[in-house]
């Protein structure tokens, strides 16, 4: 795993958090809501794929 996909979570985790707050402050809580289920499951997609790499490392380190 590297750095960077750390960092590119924690930027989408800031970024949904501010668009988040702005939101509700505005009156839109269905709006933030959907805006914080939509980070969710991007960085959810991006860690199945990060996952998906580790077994497939996996399976060629012990030849599976």
């Amino acid at each position: 795993m590297d750095v960077d996909f750390i960092f590119k979570v924690a930027a989408i985790g800031i970024i949904v958090a501010v668009l988040n707050q702005l939101l509700v402050r505005s009156g839109r809580e269905e709006q933030a809501m959907m805006t914080t289920l939509a980070g969710l499951i991007v960085v959810l997609m991006m860690i199945v794929q990060q996952i998906s790499t580790l077994f497939g490392t996996i399976k060629s380190i012990f030849g599976l």
